[in-house]
């Protein structure tokens, strides 16, 4: 407001006035002290001396004591050093207890998994995770374990897993070696129940079974997730015999699976483990119930293939009863229903090509044991007996098969003569062969002879023998006595009726066989069905069934023999019939003769000794059978003869022929009346003949008038004669009077003959047509 308005000088003015004052004041009052400034200022010069020489004490102590504080400074930085070290040591120290547990962790984690301890290294590296980790997590060190931790926990699923995947490799291998031992358990198990308990064999095997469990619930204890073993099967060396079998499941590490299955449990993947360790388990099923394409070769064959599948499958069934879950009986049902249904076709493939009996016989065996070990772990076996019964019929085909080779060579090699026997001991010994009683034959002096040949004995011991093997196939199939026997008697039935009866077919329609032998067939038959009673008891004793229990099953061995016996029989006649034939091959009359031998032809001559000679082996014979034979034989000579007399290469024949012929027929009916087998009525063997007698009486006689006039009356002279054979041999004389007589129509008696010739066939024709209308 001063530099504002007018007063600016004015106020300049009261300032300097103002100054002026003041100052007054100040030199008044430096007049009034001026001495004791005076004083001040000498006292102040004094003081001064003073000062500078206790500002040179002060200087020179002050350097006195930078000099000796020195080595203090130099102890104090020391000092001071060594305090901030300690605290940071203190503090690295309380950092490094917080750290050193989360790295003793993380080393424990690398050796458990370096040393393959997979389920305890899970477990520490839960621990590390969990507990050690959050407390130091700003270390950086620490964020790379936490980054870590996901890889690791991987790494430990993947080696988990291939230790699962060593394991069921090692497992398909060894396969052979579990189901071998297992077998050989159940084997033992069989022989102990039969020879010392005597008890249900299911139930003892049922509780071996429980026992056989309790011992694997320990191994499973022991062998806890923890287990440092690797996996894989433990290395056995072959027990002798008679040491103790080691228990199937005591050859197996099993600890990879467990761990394995904790491992994917804690890691919460374990429906996929369960899922890939079935999925495997199903490849590998599928592999084992592979069977090998020559199987049927060797009975090792079937037995390693045995092996693999109930190795694989006590695998199984302790896999379910030591794990929850892994398996259920579900998916075990499942593999042995496949496994049953692929077993069973394969069996039924490869035993088909087998035609040894012996080795069907041991494959029935090792499927009884197969079964029997199976039905141990509670598997079902009932499908393979039922199948071991179309086995039994296999083994039925093979046992014929092979019994006919035996009966072929037993035929072949046969002598066909009566057994001889030169003392009590020889005698004895075919007794005992062969059941054979015989009165007369035991008064008998030695030496004597059997009526039949060695092949009855031979044959009837096959026959038993045959039933021993139908026996053996039965063992341990489960079956009731009835059953059994059943089975042996159908079995009997097909060897004596098809088997046997083929043999003997065989035999009998020989082209070479000979009337002595095919004699000695009947006899042999004879006996043969004779002993068929003690065949019948041979299995009652061997069965316990009696033959009157209901549905009994028949033997037909009579039937069999008796057609044996009938077909020998049969070619008796035939071959008698041929031989008669090639005997008449050798008849050479001429026709055209005038002149008369009055003896039989040569070749009847011979033929009349062999027939002689021929029946008088017969005499073992049955009669029926030989007076057959002997019928048969004259029947066959009669007919043949006829048909030589009107057979049409003989046109023309002479009076002087037909007489010759006449003396052959006599030669023949002689024969018959001489009796060569006995047991006929008077004159019965001569009606053979008839037809040839009547007709060669009415042409030599010349009596067409009673032949003409009796013609169809029952008691006609000549009743057998057919006129139509009458008339086929009267035009052969006719021709003969008309070429041999060109001048007989000169003569009178030729010209009479010829018209009576004439007259009588016209009356033949007659005859003929009437019995025609």
């Amino acid at each position: 407001s001063v530099y504002d308005g007018e007063e600016h000088g004015r106020f300049m003015e009261k300032l300097e006035t103002r100054i002026r004052n003041h100052d007054r004041e100040i030199e008044k009052m430096c007049n009034f002290h001026y001495q004791g400034f005076v004083d001040s200022i000498t006292e102040l010069l004094k003081v001064r001396g003073e000062a500078q020489k206790l500002k040179n004490q002060v200087t020179d102590t002050n350097r006195k004591l930078q000099h000796e504080g020195k080595e203090l400074v130099i102890a104090m930085e020391e000092l001071k050093q060594c305090r901030l070290q300690q605290r940071n040591i203190s503090a690295t120290v309380d950092k490094l207890m917080l750290c050193l547990p989360v790295l003793e962790m993380y080393s424990k984690l690398r050796d458990q998994m370096k040393t393959k301890r997979h389920y305890p290294a899970l477990k520490t590296l839960e621990h590390l995770e969990h507990t050690y980790l959050p407390q130091v997590s700003h270390y950086r060190f620490c964020k790379v374990m936490v980054d870590n931790i996901p890889k690791l926990r991987e790494e430990i699923k993947d080696v988990s897993m291939s230790d699962l995947k060593d394991f069921l490799e090692s497992i398909r291998k060894h396969s052979d070696k579990i189901g071998e031992t297992a077998m050989k358990q159940a084997q033992q198990q069989r022989n102990l129940d039969n020879i010392v308990l005597q008890q249900p064999r299911i139930g003892s095997k049922r509780k071996s079974k429980k026992d056989a469990y309790t011992i694997f619930d320990t191994e499973m204890e022991s062998t806890s997730p923890k287990s440092e073993q690797d996996s894989g099967i433990l290395d056995v060396e072959d027990e002798e015999d008679d040491e103790e079998v080691p228990g199937a499941q005591d050859l197996v590490d099993f600890s990879p699976v467990y761990r394995c299955l904790h491992i994917y449990s804690v890691l919460g993947a374990r429906e996929t483990f369960e899922n890939y360790y079935r999925k495997q388990r199903r490849k590998q099923a599928r592999l084992v119930l592979q069977p090998p394409s020559n199987m049927h070769e060797t009975l090792d064959g079937y037995r390693k293939y045995f092996n693999q599948i109930v190795g694989f499958f006590v695998v199984e069934d302790h896999i379910l009863h030591t794990t929850q879950g892994l398996v259920n009986r579900a998916y075990i049902d499942e593999l042995w229903e496949m496994a049953l249904s692929k077993t069973i076709a394969a069996l039924r493939t490869h035993s088909s090509y087998c035609s040894d009996p012996n080795l069907v016989l041991d494959l029935k065996n090792l499927i009884v044991l197969f079964a029997d070990t199976l039905q141990v772990y509670g598997f079902p076996v009932n499908q393979l007996f039922d199948m071991l019964l179309e086995i039994r019929d296999q083994y039925s085909e093979t046992l014929l098969k092979k019994w006919a080779g035996i009966f072929r060579n037993i035929l072949d090699s046969d002598n066909y003569s009566p057994i001889p026997v030169t003392s009590e001991e020889m005698y004895k010994k075919v007794v005992g062969q062969f059941p054979f009683q015989d009165t007369e034959l035991e008064k008998q002096p030695f030496p004597k002879k059997f009526p039949f040949s060695e092949f009855v004995p031979k044959v009837y011991n096959q026959i038993k023998e045959f039933i021993y093997a139908c026996l053996k196939f039965s063992e341990d199939l489960h079956l009731s006595s009835t059953e059994v026997d059943d089975m042996i008697r159908k079995s009997t039935n097909l060897l004596l009726t098809r088997t046997l009866s083929n043999s003997l077919q065989n035999v009998i329609k020989r082209k070479n066989i000979g009337l002595t032998e095919l004699v000695q067939i009947i006899i042999n038959t004879t006996h043969l069905e004779k002993s068929c009673k003690y065949l019948e008891e041979f299995i009652t004793n061997i069965t316990n069934v009696l033959p009157e229990t209901v549905h009994t099953t028949k033997l037909y061995g009579t039937t069999t023999f008796k057609d044996a016996r009938h077909a020998a029989e049969e070619e008796i006649y035939t071959n008698l019939n041929q031989k008669i034939d090639q005997f008449l091959q050798l008849a050479d009359y001429d026709w055209m003769t005038g002149d008369l031998d009055n003896k039989a032809s040569d070749y009847l001559v011979d033929l009349i000794a062999f027939l002689r000679s021929t029946f008088a082996v017969f005499t073992h014979l049955p009669g029926k059978v030989a007076q057959t034979a002997c019928m048969s034989a004259c029947k066959h000579l009669a007919t043949s003869l006829m048909q030589l007399l009107l057979e049409a290469e003989v046109r023309q024949l002479t009076l002087g022929a037909l007489q010759q012929f006449n003396l052959d027929v006599r030669e023949c009916e002689q024969f018959a009346r001489s009796g060569p087998v006995p047991g006929f009525q008077e004159d019965t063997l001569q009606l053979a003949f008839i037809d040839l007698r009547q007709l060669l009486d009415l042409f030599i006689q010349w009596d067409w008038s009673t032949y003409l006039a009796d013609y169809g009356q029952p008691n006609c002279k000549y009743l057998r004669v057919n006129p139509v054979t009458a008339l086929t041999l009267l035009e052969k004389m006719k021709d003969t009077s008309r070429k041999n007589n060109m001048f007989a129509q000169f003569r009178k008696n030729e010209r009479d003959k010829q018209k009576l010739i004439d007259t009588v066939a016209k009356q033949l024709r007659g005859l003929i047509s009437s019995h025609h209308s």
